[in-house]
């Protein structure tokens, strides 16, 4: 099922490439090819060549290149079958189908979104022009969305009639149905879905007019303040995002999204000057909405009450940033306010919103501990033990053990202790306080170690696992140098206060050390504590692995390098397998 071939040779041969990228990108005639800025990446000389007689273009910046079709599939994220529609409607050329199925389902579609798209035009300009429409252009006006908004937007007015549009659209009765602009009464005759209402047209992201959302004006009697259209053969919510269409060019040069409750929200946020602003259509967030947006970006900001929805949203949120490889970060907008009304009063808070969000997890952090009391060991414990059970929402152990030294730092609690739940990552953790272990000869191997990852990072880094360090503080300072790939400005930005000092005073040790030496060192400290805890092992295949454990131990000091580098990989393989089986007896 497709485009028949005849068509896609006819457009592509009657379509000028150069006429069509030259509604994106301003190009200049150089000889016989035609040169702009590269529309895909930055850059400020232009190597982004367009040949109309090949009928091709290529970036020698970013190396994107191909024909009109696969220019429109990139800037437009479509797929082929839409851009090669897309050229069409915009040439006129009529496309056929390979099958008479397929052809009549799209020719169904283009009716419905037809009929939808005069219907946006008419209710704007009743808006626009409608004497009955006063009211909803006094309201407009005092919500700033008047004049050029309301144009932009497509913003209408359904009259307080029961059939004007039915009567004067001319639409087919059965398309007036299926679309949700008309229905049947029970005097069997055809009446309006909307009246009396102010009219949000939702597009999709392509531009066709797919359903509406209708606001009823201040003093009315109805009891819906909002009402939208219901689903439609052209229109599913879960999969459909409020103003896509004219955010998508932003967000995808941004790598940034973001997410709203309703239309007036997204609108504030284009007046403030954030263009990236959808909505979700009366429903909550959706894997098919973040599927959608993560064509255009990898960063969703949310700009409602994400926590509203407690730990169903968050697992839902952590699955999805794992699965679709997105950041999922909140917009703390001043308590109180939405968008709408900002966008008026302080346009510059969206602005800075957006521009600083915070991570979900940092986000519902804070919301747990804000304004909580501290002032007793009690309070502190049941603080700590609320938000650690939130921190272990979180699926990576990684990222549970760095909030885990945020909540102890802040609550002044041993980071051990905080450190313990957040590996364990249970849903209801219990503080249990243990006395905080005196620095020692293992101590000293962990913080030679430490020294050399941050003085000759290649030297050691491959030789260490996060199970090599006891010492709390020093995991931790471990942890964040891993999570910042060695770069020690930022693991002093995202460690806990405790690590900071470490990691600085690592950075400046004067210290005469042997990379392997101080790696087998750690290897075999690390090894002799896990076994004196498998005292009582009685599974005769751990009993075997536990034996050669001790023997590889002894390996370590093999003055042959060979053998006793054998001997420390063998080890760390067990140690891994120790911690994994702990944990999962854990869970």
């Amino acid at each position: 099922m497709g485009i028949v071939d005849e068509d896609i040779d006819r457009l592509r041969s009657t379509v000028s490439i150069v006429d069509t990228i030259q509604q994106y990108v301003a190009l200049k005639r150089v000889g016989r090819n035609w040169v702009g800025l590269c529309p895909f990446h930055a850059e400020k000389s232009g190597s982004f060549n367009v040949t109309e007689e090949r009928g091709r273009y290529k970036c020698f910046g970013c190396d994107k290149g191909g024909d009109v079709f696969t220019f429109i599939q990139e800037i437009e994220h479509l797929d082929f079958p839409g851009a090669v529609e897309h050229l069409a409607a915009k040439a006129g050329i009529q496309l056929n189908y390979t099958t008479s199925g397929q052809s009549e389902e799209r020719s169904r579609r283009k009716k419905l979104t037809a009929a939808m798209n005069d219907a946006v035009e008419w209710y704007h300009q009743r808006l626009l022009e409608a004497p009955d429409a006063r009211a909803a252009r006094d309201y407009l006006r005092k919500r700033g969305l008047a004049g050029d908004i309301a144009r932009q937007f497509k913003i209408g007015w359904a009259p307080d009639d029961w059939d004007q549009l039915s009567r004067n659209l001319g639409a087919p009765t059965d398309v007036m149905q299926d679309v949700g602009l008309s229905f049947r009464n029970r005097r069997n005759k055809m009446q309006d879905a909307f009246r009396g209402r102010v009219m949000f047209p939702i597009f999709s992201e392509s531009g066709e007019a797919l359903a509406f959302g209708g606001r009823v004006l201040p003093g009315s009697d109805d009891p819906a303040k909002y009402k939208n259209s219901s689903e439609t053969p052209i229109y599913m919510k879960s999969k459909t995002l409020y103003g896509l269409n004219w955010a998508k060019a932003d967000i995808a040069k941004k790598d940034q999204v973001v997410v709203c409750e309703g239309y007036t929200d997204v609108i504030g946020f284009h007046r403030a000057g954030v263009p990236r602003a959808v909505a979700t259509c009366g429903t909550a967030l959706t894997e098919e909405h973040v599927r959608l947006l993560k064509r255009y970006a990898s960063k969703v900001v949310l700009s409602f009450d994400a926590d509203a929805a407690g730990q169903g949203a968050a697992e839902r949120f952590y699955e999805w940033e794992e699965k679709h490889k997105v950041e999922v970060l909140v917009a703390q907008l001043p308590d109180g306010k939405d968008p709408g009304d900002l966008a008026s009063s302080q346009p510059e808070a969206l602005v800075a919103a957006v521009d600083k969000p915070v991570p979900f997890l940092k986000f519902r952090l804070g919301r747990t501990m804000r304004g909580r009391p501290k002032d007793s060991p009690e309070h502190r414990v049941r603080l700590a033990e609320d938000a650690m059970a939130v921190v272990n929402e979180h699926p990576n152990k990684s990222i549970r053990m760095l909030y885990a030294g945020e909540v102890a730092a802040e609550l002044s609690m041993p980071v051990s202790d905080m450190v313990r739940l957040a590996e364990r990552g249970t849903r209801r953790p219990a503080i249990q306080v243990q006395q905080k272990r005196s620095r020692g000869p293992i101590q000293n191997a962990e913080f030679a170690a430490l020294v050399l990852l941050v003085q000759d990072w290649d030297s050691i880094a491959p030789w260490l696992l996060v199970e090599l360090f006891d010492d709390d503080v020093n995991r931790m300072a471990f942890i964040a140098l891993g999570e910042a790939g060695g770069d020690l400005s930022k693991a002093i930005e995202i460690a806990p206060p405790d690590a900071v000092d470490i990691l600085e005073r690592a950075a400046v040790a004067d210290l005469n050390l042997i990379a392997d030496v101080e790696a087998r060192t750690l290897i075999g400290a690390a090894c002799r504590r896990e076994l004196q805890q498998r005292v009582r092992v009685i599974d005769p295949e751990e009993m075997a692995e536990d034996r050669q454990a001790r023997l590889d131990i002894e390996a370590l000091q093999d003055t042959e390098s060979t053998r006793a580098l054998a001997a420390a990989e063998s080890l760390l393989s067990w140690l891994h397998r120790r911690s994994e089986e702990r944990s999962d007896g854990e869970h």
